[in-house]
């Protein structure tokens, strides 16, 4: 049998003569991506990104009377900074207050956020949670940590006086309560 030479189209032999390791080019509705491996040249149609809409500022300023009862928990009063709307659902930010005493009845179910990103940060206070995998773990003021996307965990106590930053993305999201 005798071997057919490869041919190739003049935007892959562009790339090669310009001795390029990748190259992307974008028309109307895909991007074409070159790459040359081991002497051959192979080209691939990736779909163009859709736009996000632009973000804007989001300033907050600390005011008492912006910490509402309207979020997740009955026991938390948020804080909303102005993320969501800045950013069109891409992530949100709130300073979450536990109030106090904590009541494990209440508190300790355990539970998972569909997200994609979630961080925390403890601004006063103190708490305790457990995390699947981690297990009981007691973070104070200054102590951050993440929490991958559906992770399974719960709050097992906290200080009268803890503030939480939260971080989270998407804005919008699913919490699951999981029984025991």
């Amino acid at each position: 049998m005798a071997k057919q030479k490869a041919t190739s189209r003049p935007s892959a032999k562009t790339a090669v003569r310009k001795k390029w390791t990748g190259h992307l080019t974008a028309d109307k509705s895909t991007a074409r991506k070159t790459i040359k491996s081991k002497g051959r040249v192979s080209t691939t149609k990736a779909k163009t990104p859709k736009a996000r809409p632009k973000q804007r500022i989001a300033i907050s300023h600390h005011r008492e009377e912006d910490f509402k009862c309207d979020g997740l928990r009955a026991y938390a009063q948020y804080r909303d900074l102005g993320i969501a709307d800045a950013t069109h659902g891409l992530a949100r930010a709130h300073v979450i207050r536990l109030v106090g005493p904590c009541n494990p009845e209440e508190v300790s179910k355990l539970h998972y956020h569909d997200v994609e990103f979630q961080m925390v940060y403890v601004l006063k206070g103190w708490v305790k949670t457990y995390m699947e995998g981690v297990g009981e773990t007691m973070f104070q003021v200054g102590s951050a940590w993440t929490q991958p996307p559906r992770i399974r965990h719960l709050i097992m106590d906290y200080s009268d006086d803890v503030e939480l930053l939260e971080v989270i993305l998407p804005a919008e999201f699913k919490t699951v309560e999981l029984t025991t």
